[in-house]
Parts: C-alpha cells; structure tokens; sequence
C-alpha cells in the first residue's frame, strides 16, 4: 500500500511545546486538588449537618401520661420556706409545716400535683437539667426549670408518686431552722433542700418540689444504666421518668374542674413532648388521669 506523506503540515516540536505541556499540566492537577479539598470540606460538613439534623429529628420526649393528684390539703396549705442572707455565704432556712388531715373527705375541689410520664425517643440522649416544662392555663404561663430534687425508685419501687407532695395521712408538725450555706443538695429533716445562687431556697421530699419555686422535681422509674445519676440527669431511650409538677403552689389553690390547660416538655434539642387536657367536671377522688 503506497504511503503519502503530508509536505504541508508539521508537528509542535520543541522546548516551547514541552513548557506549555507541563503547565497545562500543573494547571489541571491544582484545579484537581482545589475540587478534590472542596469535595472534601463539603462531604464533612454535610456529614455534621445530617448529624444534626438525625438528632434533631430522631431526638426528642414524648409525653406518655399526665396523672392528677386532688386534696385540699396541699403543700401550699402547710408549707412555709424562707432563705435569708446572714453572714457570708451563709443562709438560714426556716421549715415550717403543719397539717391537720381528713381522710373522710369525698370532693376534692383543686388539683394540687402533676406527675408527667416522659420517655425520651430512639434518637440522642436528652439531659433533664437543660429541658424546660410549660405550662400555662388561660390566666398565667409558666416556664419550670430542674429543681435539684430527684426522688430514684427504679430499684425499689414506690407505693405512692404522689407520697412527697403531702404529709402523711395525719397531724405531723415541723418547725427548725436550719444553718447552711449555698451548696446544693442537703438532707433536712427528711427533706431534700436546694440553695441556689442569689439565696433562692428550693425544698422537696420525695422527688416533689414543697414551696412555689418555678421548678420541677424527678421520680425516676427506670434507668438501666444508671444516668440519672449524678448532678446532671439525662434520660436515654428506654428511660421512663415523672416530671412533678407542685401546680398547687403555683397556680394557688391549683387546678379547678373543667379547667383548660396545654403545656410543652421541652428538651435541649429534638421534638418537645405536649401536654394538653381539659379537666373533669369533678373530682372524685384523689387520683385522676388527665391524659
């Protein structure tokens, strides 16, 4: 077969040729890398965002129940707590408390305790110091924090979650003053006392929170590892806790029949669990579920 060659043309040959070679090279490795570490800054902050958003959506509380506890012998009948500053650091707390039972009584006119069943959902641990329970009713709204006060009976039990918010079913009578300084946590006369910053004084029993600080107390029920433990509680899926609520206290006398109340449990991050019922027409007894 006869072969022509082409007179007319010629190849880039050359020094010249080879610069423009291997800058055209250069160019398109730098561009490479450039895409290559966008690509990467890319892929990792997608990855936090997906994190977080797993978090935020897979996380969160649901609110199982919402139980009741009607007496006109309430803590707000029976408790006095007052802090003053005396020297230093120093607070003296005054406990005051007297009751004067009837076990015969058939209406019971105001709802004084709320015990709020909560469970955290599948997603990321939720920590109970920074989650906030609303509550409000058509007069007032209020926003409680942890108080301090957590009552454990995953491992024994208890035979009343409503047992802290009351005496017992006859005359008993307290009157001490304690000395103390600002520490939280000190056992007193069977109760739990929480001195807060600035000499707030916060006194529970039993996981129930006894004076009208804007604050929620902890009745642990189940906790299979143990994390409710410690100064910051945290719930993990699984965990079963009461969030008590002194509503007579804070909304004195308390809750009245057919009375209209809504509320969130709202944690740190993730869905808040809702709480919203309308009470009964009466109450007949002590006890009453209200969602």
């Amino acid at each position: 077969m006869a072969m022509k060659y082409l007179k007319n043309k010629k190849g880039a040959i050359g020094i010249g040729t080879l610069i423009i070679f291997i800058a055209l090279v250069l160019v398109a490795a730098v561009a490479a890398a450039v895409i290559i570490n966008t690509a990467g800054k890319l892929q990792q902050k997608a990855s936090v965002v997906g994190q977080e958003s797993t978090k935020q959506v897979a996380s969160g509380i649901q609110v199982i129940k919402v139980i009741g506890y009607a007496d006109e012998n309430s803590t707000d009948d029976f408790i006095n707590i007052t802090g003053n500053e005396t020297t230093g650091i120093n607070v003296t707390i005054n406990y005051t408390a007297f009751k004067i039972s009837n076990s015969t009584q058939s209406q019971y006119p105001y709802i004084k305790g709320m015990a709020i069943l909560i469970s955290p959902n599948i997603g990321d641990q939720i920590d109970l110091t920074s989650t906030i329970v609303v509550i409000s009713n058509k007069d007032k709204k209020m926003s409680l924090v942890y108080s301090g006060i957590i009552k454990h009976a995953d491992i024994n039990g208890t035979d009343n979650i409503f047992k802290g918010l009351v005496l017992e079913p006859y005359n008993e009578t307290v009157n001490n003053t304690h000395f103390t300084t600002t520490s939280d946590g000190i056992y007193y006369n069977g109760s739990y006392v929480v001195v807060r910053k600035g000499y707030d004084v916060i006194v529970g029993k039993d996981g129930w929170v006894l004076n009208n600080a804007p604050a929620f107390g902890i009745i642990v029920l189940q906790d299979e590892d143990n994390s409710t433990y410690g100064s910051n509680p945290t719930i993990n899926y699984g965990d079963k806790v009461i969030l008590t609520v002194n509503i007579g206290a804070l909304l004195n006398p308390g809750i009245s029949p057919r009375e209209h109340i809504s509320g969130e449990v709202i944690p740190e991050y993730g869905a808040s669990g809702i709480i919203e019922f309308i009470t009964p027409s009466t109450f007949s007894g002590k006890v009453i579920d209200l969602q």
